[in-house]
């Protein structure tokens, strides 16, 4: 088990992103997510961090499970982190910008996340975030990084 959680919010065509005030990823756009404590699940970890992070409350039908990502060596604790998508209905009502402690809060378009020219999303996004939205299936994504660059992504179906 990994000692993190990553959320990606989704409504219509539009996931919830922060542009984090911290390490890793400072100054990035990603998911919303965060520490497992001690004796947590990781869904009851996510839906926590989602309702610290952005005030929305989510149920555990709204959440899926879709795998996990490793890396080789990063500028984070640990070295993996469970990933989930997580729908809201069309019509959710969140008006953003937000600036929140983690970061500031807005609706970005799946288009624009997953453009790999977009230098403001967090660099491995664009490689696992298509594959989340568009299949049931679970995965396993393995970022190899040298020197804080990204040289590739890896996904094996689990």
């Amino acid at each position: 088990m990994y000692r993190y959680t990553l959320g990606f919010i989704k409504r219509k065509d539009e996931i919830l992103l922060v542009n984090r005030e911290k390490k890793p990823w400072k100054g990035s756009w990603n998911g919303v997510g965060g520490k497992l404590n001690l004796n947590e699940t990781i869904d009851t970890c996510i839906i926590r961090e989602i309702e610290e992070e952005t005030g929305i409350t989510v149920l555990p039908n709204q959440i899926e499970d879709k795998g996990y990502l490793t890396w080789n060596s990063f500028d984070a604790m640990g070295q993996g982190l469970h990933i989930f998508l997580i729908t809201l209905p069309d019509d959710f009502h969140y008006p953003t910008p937000i600036l929140t402690q983690e970061g500031i809060l807005d609706w970005k378009k799946i288009e624009w996340i997953n453009d790999f020219e977009n230098y403001g999303v967090a660099d491995n996004i664009p490689y696992f975030l298509p594959t989340v939205l568009s299949k049931k299936d679970r995965y396993h994504y393995h970022c190899t990084f040298n020197d804080k660059v990204l040289v590739s992504v890896t996904k094996e179906k689990i």
